[in-house]
């Protein structure tokens, strides 16, 4: 255990709903809920404001709008997200180059090895606190948002102090004084105490982490196991010797998603699956790196949840053999009865990419069907025999009542009508006239807009077809310090 608290917990208060706010000035100081909006979706963060209507994350949406009818419910917008995460973490880095991000909104800082190091051994505390403070600082003037800061001689403990410290504060847990804040806690403060091992727990008689603590290690092993019942133990003493890791390893990339409406026909879940392995090679290639199993999760219309995977003789990044190797393991499964979420994934990660004979064996196969549909096409045009085994349509004209050539329109189109423009709740969009703006609602053929920016006044509403050809969908606008 450290004798000076230079470990540093930084957490953001209400982090999606804080950017929405100082992103939307009509929205300050009012409750939004920022998640999935559909049916079945679940509250990712609310305000202080709406919280006070007791709307959690993790929440039901429905139950968050029973609870609070009249707040601001906004998609979630995760680029602008991670834009202003990344403008957080560079500041931490400033402290020193160990920062551990856990989340967007959340990381860990070993102040001992950054350039405060030497002084923090002989001034301590005073400069710890005031190394959180000038930090708190410069989060609000560069990207006008709050964050919650703990220092302690541990991760542990600094977590509990940030916890403490919220909203928009600062606590500090000294050397010493260990178990006088953990004794009052709950079990479920200790790292590791979930759901399970809580009922394990109360069902001993420990709900309080003093009552695990006064526990010989013996019978807590003998309650959780060996390894799990020695780390509470541990974590119940205030003993903590996790270092602060800069980097840490992933395992996996994944995106997956739950639909409003189970998925019912084959091919509108094969458009999901390929949308699905399409956003999931983004993400991998944007992290650089490329894998070996692609895994396809299912979860069908009565909660059961499969799995299936496939794996290469080597590393691919290739977005063409991901797509492949999903399908293919959705052909495994029996679809009937419907589908509720979708996800796609890669594991076996690694930082380079050999030649892919397989993807090139594909692309080829692709190429040549390529060349055989334009052959058909060619035929087709010059009213030479059928096209795809159906014998062409004649009107009386001589044409082709369905296909007039390929400079003639087409009569149909092949996935129905074109559907109208959607608005979401929070998205970002454009007016040729009026600039940047937000939707607040749509319905009935009409979207409602508020023209305003970070740094504006809060701005008009205006209302347009949702086919207005003068709207357009935008970037989101970063945030300025002092907003």
């Amino acid at each position: 255990m450290r004798p000076v608290p230079s470990i540093l917990h930084l957490d953001m208060d209400a982090f999606f709903a804080s950017v929405e706010q100082a992103s939307k000035p009509s929205l300050r100081g009012k409750p939004v809920i920022v998640g999935g909006l559909g049916a079945r979706g679940v509250v990712s963060t609310a305000s202080y404001e709406a919280r006070r209507f007791g709307v959690h994350s993790a929440m039901a949406m429905a139950q968050a709008r029973r609870l609070a009818p009249n707040a601001a419910y906004l998609i979630p917008r995760f680029e602008l997200y991670r834009q202003v995460s990344d403008e957080v973490m560079a500041l931490l880095r400033e402290l020193s180059p160990l920062v551990e991000p856990l989340s967007l909104d959340e990381a860990f800082v070993d102040l001992a090895a950054g350039p405060y190091g030497e002084a923090l051994a002989t001034e301590g505390a005073e400069l710890a606190r005031a190394v959180g403070e000038d930090l708190r600082e410069d989060i609000r003037s560069k990207v006008g948002l709050t964050g919650s800061v703990g220092l302690s001689t541990t991760k542990f403990l600094a977590k509990i102090a940030s916890e403490q410290a919220k909203p928009d504060g600062l606590v500090l847990i000294e050397a010493g004084r260990e178990r006088e804040v953990l004794d009052s806690l709950s079990v479920r403060a200790l790292p590791g105490v979930g759901p399970a091992t809580e009922e394990t727990l109360r069902r001993a008689g420990l709900t309080q982490i003093r009552e695990v603590a006064a526990l010989p290690q013996e019978e807590l092993v003998h309650l959780l196991g060996r390894a799990h019942g020695a780390g509470v133990h541990a974590l119940a003493l205030g003993l903590d010797d996790r270092p602060v890791v800069a980097e840490r390893d992933a395992k996996s990339v994944s995106v997956e998603d739950t639909f409003e409406v189970d998925l019912l026909d084959r091919d509108h879940i094969v458009t999901e699956l390929e949308r699905l392995a399409d956003r999931c090679v983004r993400r991998l290639r944007a992290a650089g790196r490329s894998g070996r199993t692609v895994v396809v999760k299912i979860r069908r219309f009565d909660f059961s949840t499969l799995t299936r995977s496939e794996t290469l003789p080597a590393p691919t990044d290739d977005p063409l053999v991901i797509a492949q190797m999903a399908r293919r393991l959705l052909d495994s499964v029996e679809l009937l009865g419907g589908i509720r979420l979708l996800g796609v994934g890669v594991t076996g990660l690694a930082d380079w990419t050999q030649e892919d004979l397989f993807a090139q064996a594909l692309r080829e196969g692709l190429e040549e069907d390529a060349a055989d549909e334009s052959a058909a096409d060619a035929a087709a045009a010059e009213g030479v025999g059928d096209v795809g085994g159906v014998a062409g349509v004649e009107d009386g004209t001589g044409e082709d009542a369905a296909y007039g050539g390929p400079a003639g329109p087409r009569a149909f189109h092949p996935g129905g009508e074109l559907k109208a423009r959607r608005w979401a709740p929070g998205q970002d969009v454009a007016h040729t006239e009026f600039g940047h703006g937000w939707v607040q609602g749509s319905g009935v053929g009409r979207v409602t807009i508020r023209f305003e920016t970070p740094n504006s006044p809060v701005g008009r509403v205006r209302t347009f077809a949702v086919d207005d050809p003068a709207l357009a969908t935008a970037s989101a606008l970063p945030l300025l310090g002092g907003v």
